[in-house]
């Protein structure tokens, strides 16, 4: 991670499941870094919502987060198949809602198969790619708790 020492982030999740963790750090601004075992992602805000447009907004990896998840699933239900990847694409675009809270109102995924999939294994790739562990999330929120350390 960063160096530090892990803090226990609460107590409220299951003791017999895998706990993930990252960090996020502050950079300056607008951007932070986020540290995920040992890769590091920088998040940043567009110019006109006062950011310097380093890098992806957080609600972008919201989005790229979920289509990335689809694709994967996509990937594997077609290597598991002999199936060329080839070629395999996810399209997003998402809307903000008009109201607040401040939220992603919709967001549209298009599976672009490789051009060599049978017509016969599009439905089924479909079926898979929309049970990925984000979608399903996002179906069925988590608990979510946020604390200010001591």
């Amino acid at each position: 991670m960063t160096g530090s020492t892990p803090q226990t982030l609460g107590t409220s999740h299951p003791q017999s499941v895998d706990v993930h963790r990252l960090e996020v750090v502050h950079v300056e601004g607008d951007a932070y870094t986020v540290d995920v075992r040992e890769h590091h992602l920088d998040v940043d805000q567009p110019l006109e919502a006062g950011g310097t447009d380093t890098a992806p907004t957080p609600t972008e990896l919201l989005a790229a987060s979920l289509a990335t998840c689809v694709a994967f699933y996509a990937g594997r239900y077609l290597h598991r198949h002999g199936l060329p990847q080839a070629g395999l694409r996810v399209r997003t675009e998402f809307t903000m809602a008009p109201d607040r809270p401040a939220r992603v109102a919709f967001l549209r995924l298009v599976v672009v198969p490789p051009p060599e999939l049978p017509e016969q294994r599009r439905a089924a790739l479909l079926a898979v790619a929309s049970r990925c562990t984000v979608h399903n999330t996002l179906h069925q929120p988590p608990e979510i708790d946020i604390e200010l350390t001591p």
